[in-house]
């Protein structure tokens, strides 16, 4: 499956007008949300420190495998700050890229429980492409070879809306504005495109209170991307007892998933994520599903006293 894995990329990058890797995917983006919505920064009120690792299409060799850190905390009654890693892998580091962006948001009260923040992003990502790690790499079928991309750096900014009360949200965000062309050498008769586009988010949920014990949260996020299928992901979680969450996710036409959440105390969570494909690609025997991890540390601070856990 290697050399077949390999070899599809070759053949992908051999056409003019590809598209390349848009953002990476989450199931557990309600643990991730300033990454996609600058919006969020502070919006928990305490100094948020979270890590997740996502192993996607387990048995697959050369699948993508993709690590975020994000911190973020208010600094003021209105004024959110944090900063947002990630670092995408595809094909055992024959591309590696890395985004890392400073966020910042401004949160207007609209009443005593609506809030409504405004978020910016900035920063950029570095490039990395070493073509001779293809198993079936040939310089001879590739016309004298690909030239590697080494830490090229492309800048970028992002914006979001964050609309929250106690038990509601919605969200809107474009996370890199500017889209940028790799391999575009008009000089080479090798020459091909890959170009990174606009992804457009929209997020929202809300939390039934069925008793003392037990919520409910419905969430949905849609994904918009020029020349790409609509992303939709619909999941239900279950909050017992503000420890336990459990649920199920729906990614249309691509995956289902189960979702487990610990919070081990008013300070640390544990959110595990299983994902199984409904394409084709699910039934195959080499793939076991994706798998994503997430460990979320909080500080108390002077604009939050006590921590409750919150399922956004």
């Amino acid at each position: 499956m290697k050399k077949y894995f390999t070899l599809l990329v070759l053949i992908l990058t051999s056409f003019s007008g590809l598209v390349a890797q848009q953002d990476a995917q989450y199931t557990q983006y309600m643990y991730n949300t300033v990454t996609i919505n600058p919006a969020y920064a502070g919006s928990r009120g305490v100094l948020s420190i979270a890590g997740l690792h996502r192993s996607q299409w387990i048995g697959l060799e050369g699948a993508p495998k993709t690590q975020t850190l994000n911190v973020h905390s208010p600094i003021s009654e209105r004024v959110g700050i944090g900063v947002s890693i990630v670092n995408d892998e595809i094909g055992n580091g024959t591309s590696q890229e890395t985004f890392f962006d400073g966020v910042f948001s401004y949160t207007i009260p609209l009443s005593r429980e609506r809030k409504l923040s405004f978020g910016l992003k900035a920063g950029g990502n570095l490039l990395n492409v070493d073509f001779t790690k293809l198993a079936n790499y040939n310089e001879e079928v590739t016309g004298g070879g690909l030239v590697n991309i080494d830490q090229k750096f492309s800048p970028n900014f992002g914006a979001g809306l964050y609309y929250y009360t106690d038990n509601f949200y919605a969200g809107v965000s474009i996370p890199n504005f500017l889209t940028t062309k790799h391999f575009d050498d008009s000089e080479s008769s090798a020459s091909f495109l890959a170009e990174e586009r606009l992804n457009f988010y929209l997020i929202t949920g809300y939390i039934f209170e069925l008793n003392q014990r037990l919520k409910f949260k419905p969430t949905l996020l849609t994904k918009v991307i020029k020349g790409a299928p609509l992303q939709i992901d619909v999941s239900a979680n279950f909050l017992l007892n503000d420890k336990f969450s459990l649920g199920a996710a729906y990614r249309w036409d691509a995956e289902v998933s189960a979702l487990f959440g610990f919070q081990i105390n008013d300070k640390f969570l544990l959110g595990l994520a299983y994902d199984r494909e409904t394409t084709e690609l699910g039934s195959q025997r080499f793939n076991d599903g994706s798998f994503e991890v997430v460990l979320r540390y909080e500080f108390l601070t002077r604009y939050k006293r006590v921590v409750a856990p919150r399922f956004f």
